[in-house]
């Protein structure tokens, strides 16, 4: 028990060491505090949901001590707490009999929960910008303004689209890159702790996961409700949407890793869709209405000679 406290301590340490970067300023300051989940789900996954607790919570009073309470909120909910939460869907199991197999907790609902952790982190934030969505608004306004004051043409009719533009699009956009960070986090997390041994749980095959067939309806209302809410429970509709559409296009990821095991240029296929929906954003919604469409009708189910265990670097 004490070598847990430690290990979770030290792990909690580098997590507000990582959060404590931006204050640098330097280029690395934002890649390393998107890896401030990453010791945090290590030693949950590696030891245990408690060392996960633990880590967390030494490094919220680490950072709220030394960093002031603005960024203690900040690493709650956008980075702690998502962690430990991750990291116990992760090992939660049950055993139907005494002598039976663990059933695992499944793979396509921990991405549902970093969904909605990812829409419940930025929808934390927002009074801590404003008291009221009016307020809201216009603090990302005054941001973007000052951002663009440098240029000539910023009281022109095109950047004030630009503008508002970016005033309805970054609060999705920073929903779904804090989901996209637990995840990524997470399947780092667990890649280390099975190459250390200490995974507990069997490595699952990514390209058979899967979402209950409500998880349609929840998204469709979520952006049913973007479109017709307004104020804070508009915003908040808008990213759950967002959130739960990149959870979809993850399973169209999956469906494309699925049907093109055993055939030629695999490699190159799978390749170029990543690299297309990373660079370019816009694959990602071709993606999730891929992995919608497999939700409701079942597209994997239709290339059975292609269920076979998936290879090493499949997953």
């Amino acid at each position: 028990m004490i070598q847990l406290w430690i290990i979770a301590l030290g792990a909690g340490a580098a997590s507000a060491l990582l959060v404590a970067s931006v204050a640098t300023g330097s280029a690395l300051a934002v890649p390393l505090f998107y890896l401030a989940p990453l010791p945090v789900l290590i030693v949950g996954l590696g030891w245990s949901q408690l060392a996960a607790l633990i880590a967390a919570s030494a490094a919220a009073v680490a950072i709220g001590l030394f960093l002031g309470v603005e960024l203690l909120f900040a690493y709650i909910a956008g980075v702690g707490l998502p962690a430990y939460v991750l990291a116990y869907l992760v090992l939660m199991a049950r055993q139907e009999r005494p002598d039976g197999p663990l059933e695992w907790f499944p793979v396509g609902r921990i991405v549902l929960a970093a969904a909605i952790l990812g829409c419940l982190a930025v929808a934390a934030l927002i009074p801590l910008v404003a008291g009221s969505f009016a307020d809201y608004q216009a603090a990302l306004r005054s941001l973007f303004e000052a951002m663009f004051a440098e240029n000539p043409n910023a009281a022109s009719d095109d950047t004030q689209r630009l503008i508002d533009l970016l005033i309805t699009v970054m609060p999705p956009a920073a929903a779904v890159v804090t989901m996209l960070t637990q995840v990524g986090n997470l399947w780092l997390a667990a890649h280390v702790a099975r190459v250390s041994g200490r995974l507990v749980r069997p490595w699952p095959d990514l390209a058979a996961i899967t979402v209950p067939r409500g998880a349609v309806a929840l998204v469709a209302g979520a952006i049913l409700g973007g479109m017709l809410a307004d104020g804070f429970i508009g915003l908040i509709c808008e990213l759950l949407g967002a959130t739960l559409l990149m959870a979809f296009a993850f399973i169209g990821l999956a469906v494309i890793h699925w049907v093109t095991r055993g055939a030629a240029g695999r490699t190159l296929v799978i390749a170029t869709v990543w690299i297309a929906a990373l660079t370019l954003g816009w694959p990602f919604a071709v993606l999730a209405v891929l992995g919608i469409v497999e939700t409701l009708f079942g597209i994997r189910a239709r290339f059975p000679r292609r269920n076979r265990p998936p290879a090493a670097n499949d997953g």
